[in-house]
């Protein structure tokens, strides 16, 4: 695995305070806030306000290779919050081999980012297969924490299809007890036969070190997206127009129906394919595709990743009755 891995280098440029002898102790921005314009001498203006160039690094690694008549480009798959706002892009390989890249494309929604070089010589990752892990199955992390390059780690999955931790829009994390560090994101997260079955993007932690807790995305969330991206530089993505909550058996109770599970429809948007297609606020969907619906997150997902102008079966509990409407996805 090691020859396909990169240590990132980024340099962004951050806007700092001139003033420095009375610095506020709350922040430009909170002191701005309550006093406004009151104490022009203290507050720097935007444009007298200087730059300070910060490096930062993390992870990432080969997994796509173009061979083409006129271009040969390796394709480096990244977290989008490594490479946020970066100026400049260097990586390393094993090798000691360095290269400037270029962004490919971003989707901070997933997290996900494509960077791309134009040299060929170093292998790809296999992807792997995310939705046959099981808890407890072995892995191993490859990544640079701290900067130390090329460091192995290895753990157990310790549970999968994660959601609702607000490191992303669209969430549906592996977790796991393999060592992650600062550094580490962007990095593979493997299988015993070395294929990517993940990108490791965040550590739950109070102190900012690993405590056992890791997130990795699956990467077949990451296979479609990184595919749009390498295409058109953006992700398109499904929409069905609702707000939903995650039914509860208080909730079953007062809509008198004997089911706990499924996602209540709580708004459907006017004129939305939900709306076209008669669901209904207080209309509870218990699958979709012919998939059980029961996790906001999951059912999230499968809507995005639902081609635009595709027709799709949603069966709903509708005033006490089972049904199935089609409904053809919008585009978000």
């Amino acid at each position: 695995v090691s020859p396909s891995v990169v240590y990132i280098q980024m340099e962004r440029v951050q806007k700092t305070s001139p003033y420095h002898s009375f610095p506020s102790p709350f922040g430009d921005e909170l002191f701005e806030h309550f006093f406004g314009d009151r104490f022009p001498d203290f507050m720097p203006k935007q444009d007298e306000q200087q730059e300070k160039r910060v490096v930062s690094q993390g992870t990432g690694f080969v997994f796509s290779i173009k061979d083409g008549l006129l271009s040969d480009k390796s394709y480096i798959l990244t977290n989008s919050h490594v490479i946020k706002d970066a100026q400049n892009i260097r990586i390393t390989f094993q090798d000691g081999r360095k290269y400037d890249a270029e962004i490919t494309g971003i989707d901070p929604k997933s997290d996900i980012a494509v960077l791309e070089i134009d040299d060929i010589s170093h292998p790809a990752l296999k992807l792997g297969n995310s939705a046959t892990l099981e808890v407890g199955e072995w892995v191993i992390a490859m990544g640079n924490p701290f900067g130390l390059s090329h460091t192995l780690t290895v753990g157990v999955v310790s549970a999968k299809g994660r959601t609702g931790l607000g490191i992303s829009d669209y969430e549906d994390f592996i977790q796991t007890d393999a060592a992650i560090n600062p550094g580490n994101s962007g990095g593979p997260l493997l299988n015993l036969d070395g294929e990517v079955i993940g990108i490791n993007t965040a550590i739950f932690s109070r102190d900012g070190s690993n405590m056992g807790i890791g997130f990795a995305i699956p990467v077949d969330l990451v296979k479609n997206i990184t595919m749009q991206l390498i295409e058109s530089g953006e992700v398109i993505r499904g929409y069905l127009g609702i707000i939903i909550q995650e039914m509860t058996p208080e909730l079953a109770e007062s809509f008198g129906i004997d089911v706990n599970k499924g996602i209540l429809i709580s708004q459907v948007a006017e004129n939305s394919p939900a709306d076209n297609a008669g669901l209904k606020p207080g209309d509870v969907i218990i699958s979709y595709q012919g998939n059980e619906a029961s996790d906001i997150g999951d059912f999230r997902n499968r809507v995005s990743l639902t081609a635009p102008g595709s027709e799709v079966q949603l069966t709903v509990i509708h005033d006490g009755r089972r049904k199935t409407v089609t409904a053809t996805i919008g585009d978000l």
